[in-house]
């Protein structure tokens, strides 16, 4: 070990934080799954909420990280259209109910029109 040149003392390097362990969304996939099931999302978005949180627990944090977003976003498509589609369906049956009560008041009105009309033959 040669010491003829003196070493300069380095303050220890700050570090940042060590990153976050991601959030699984496990209970919002749970929820999906049992409650708001669309086309089977809500289960996809389990299996990736239980891999993320299998990565997490095994210190695997970029794969939990990646499955942790996969099971966001499969969330996020089942959420949407458990909502998105009622509402669709709601707004399709109010406006085919308008459109049957116009169109009977018309055909009433036709029919009317047509059989009670004077009879210009005698």
């Amino acid at each position: 070990m040669d010491s003829s040149y003196p070493r300069e003392e380095r303050p220890p390097s700050k570090r940042w934080p060590p990153p976050a362990a991601p959030r699984d969304h496990l209970l919002w996939a749970i929820f999906n799954t049992l409650y708001m099931n669309f086309c089977c999302l809500g289960f996809v978005a389990l299996a990736f909420a239980v891999k993320a949180r299998d990565r997490k627990v095994s210190g695997d944090v970029e794969a939990a990280r990646h499955f942790s977003s996969k099971a966001r976003c499969y969330n996020a498509l089942a959420t949407a259209g458990s909502v998105v589609l009622p509402l669709l369906l709601g707004a399709l049956i109010v406006t085919g109910v308008i459109h049957l009560s116009k169109l009977a008041q018309e055909s009433v009105g036709f029919f009317t029109y047509q059989f009670s009309g004077s009879d210009d033959e005698e």
